[in-house]
């Protein structure tokens, strides 16, 4: 079993010429990239940074995330990824739960201004030691030159080393904050041995060796990006592409420059590269997609149109994987060999040293075929929620089983197809989100007297956010207005895209709300033309 730290170190030595990076106009050799990693790993000994210490990633998928991704690791201290559509709100709450002593910080992205957000919240929180900024300087934040030139003290380098003699690979690495069913996020806590084998196995399914190149758009603060990404290509050797903003004809262009021969996505990314194709083919002007070899699709359910479409019109012989953050996080993948109907109709089978089985509620084994909940036990499985033993036992069992809440059958061949969700999460464009969460921030507006949000169907991004609300008496809700206060506080993916004003829900005898009812509505309401469908006026800072 090897640290990340290992899994790099191997490959630089066995491949210290191969590109590591293509990244606008630049290759990055193995070579280069860990030497990097490691001025940068003795830079954060030399802040302070001690074994065991949080340091954040707030940057989008760019070289510099891959780096310190690994130096983090390399230093001994745990990575925690952030979401690059974070509001200050989310923010304050990754920081201070995680008790992170450092963030990598790019200025901003997408319009987001970090520096400014992150210094509206700095003074509450009193742990934040060190705020590394990438593509750029501000009073208060140290440039990421200036680390990898503290890096160069050799005493520094010689306590590198020392730490990773003493590293075990069950250690915790990583953690990777999941959105919260109970409005807050949970920090699920990866070790080396989770990551780095799951890692291992997926790309193996792939048949990957140091000959390909991967084009990553999936984010990189994602286990899709910084575990089956960079990892997996990490692990052969391969190279890759980081695409910090997708665009379906920027992805073809990318693809076509670079030879690209592993292509990841979710779904929602398939279905636009797909339609760019087709208008390239009908003008006469193909992109040349003659490299693509294999991929992943994943992260939200696969329509068997888009996987034969990106099978037979892009010529990639893609793998649909299925998993969860804290299940590190492929459980079941596709292979090759399998047959065309098992390929583009379920999510195959277990990876190797991983149990699945479907239980009911009570988590009695269920017959073959039958529904029930997904749950799954081997070295994937976390270990555990960070700071939060009651959510931990929530979900893993006394024997090691972790339950999914997802809905699923298993056929007697060992073939898995996930049939729905058990928990009320619904998923935008390949993100997780939670109802409660964004329930949360809207009871926080005065004219808000109950809200209830459920997820519809959406042609582009597969499913977005619609916020069911009674107002309190005598105040008028604007629906435009609803979404442009989420969007101030939360996520873009998360905002609702769609408002509903009424009086009343329909509820239990119990007094709950009869959330598939609203689910229902909803999806009439969207089939029908009855709802507009809105965005935020103005982007949030």
């Amino acid at each position: 079993m090897r640290t990340l730290s290992q899994v790099l170190d191997e490959t630089a030595q066995r491949f210290p010429d191969r590109p590591a990076v293509f990244y606008e106009g630049r290759m990055i050799p193995y070579r280069d990239l860990a030497a990097e990693v490691d001025r940068l790993a003795a830079g954060l000994v030399k802040l302070g940074i001690a074994p065991g210490d949080k340091v954040a990633i707030w940057m989008s998928n760019i070289p510099e995330w891959i780096a310190a991704y690994f130096a983090i690791a390399k230093a001994g201290a745990v990575v925690v990824p952030m979401n690059t559509r974070y509001r200050t709100h989310e923010l304050e709450y990754i920081l201070a739960n995680a008790e992170a002593k450092a963030v990598f910080l790019a200025q901003g992205f997408l319009g987001i201004d970090y520096a400014g957000m992150l210094g509206e919240v700095r003074s509450r929180l009193p742990l934040l030691r060190e705020v590394i900024t990438v593509g750029g300087e501000a009073p208060g934040l140290r440039p990421y030159g200036d680390v990898l030139k503290l890096g160069e003290d050799e005493a520094a380098q010689a306590e590198v080393v020392r730490r990773g003699k003493g590293m075990d690979a069950h250690d915790c690495v990583f953690i990777l904050y999941t959105s919260g069913t109970t409005g807050h996020p949970k920090g699920a806590m990866l070790s080396h041995v989770n990551m780095a084998e799951n890692a291992r196995q997926i790309t193996e399914v792939m048949r990957v060796s140091e000959e390909d190149v991967f084009l990553l758009a999936v984010p990189f603060f994602h286990c899709f990006g910084c575990v089956m990404g960079i990892l997996g290509a990490v692990t052969w050797g391969a190279g890759v592409v980081p695409m910090p903003v997708f665009k379906a004809d920027e992805a073809l262009r990318l693809i076509a420059k670079h030879k690209v021969s592993v292509l990841y996505g979710v779904p929602t990314m398939f279905v636009l590269e797909l339609d760019e194709q087709r208008k390239a083919v009908a003008a006469g002007r193909p992109y040349d997609v003659s490299s693509l070899r294999t991929g992943i699709m994943a992260g939200a359910p696969c329509p068997v149109e888009v996987m034969r479409g990106t099978m037979e019109e892009l010529g990639c012989n893609v793998c649909i994987c299925y998993g969860l953050t804290e299940a590190s996080p492929v459980i079941t993948m596709t292979r090759f060999d399998d047959p065309i109907d098992k390929r583009v109709e379920t999510v195959g089978k277990a990876l190797p040293g991983i149990e699945v089985r479907i239980v009911d509620d009570a988590h009695r084994e269920v017959a073959p075929g039958e529904t029930g909940e997904l749950a799954c036990r081997g070295y994937n499985v976390m270990l555990g929620y960070w700071k939060n033993p009651q959510a931990t036992r929530l979900v893993i069992d006394d024997e090691g089983w972790l339950y999914s809440g997802d809905l699923a059958t298993l056929d007697e061949e060992g073939y898995v197809r996930i049939v729905g969700r058990k928990k009320d999460m619904y998923i935008v464009g390949g993100f997780n989100v939670y109802p409660a969460e964004i329930e949360e921030v809207l009871f926080t507006h005065p004219a808000v007297q109950n809200v209830s949000v459920v997820g519809v169907p959406d042609p582009v991004m597969g499913e977005v956010g619609m916020a069911f609300i009674i107002p309190r008496d005598g105040h008028a809700l604007d629906p435009q207005e609803v979404v442009d206060f989420c969007a101030r506080q939360i996520a873009a993916f998360k905002v609702p895209r769609y408002v509903i004003v009424g009086q009343d829900f329909p509820m239990t005898s119990s007094g709950k709300v009869q959330k598939y009812k609203l689910a229902e509505r909803g999806r009439e309401l969207v089939a029908s033309g009855q709802a507009q469908r809105l965005e935020p006026r103005k982007p949030a800072r």
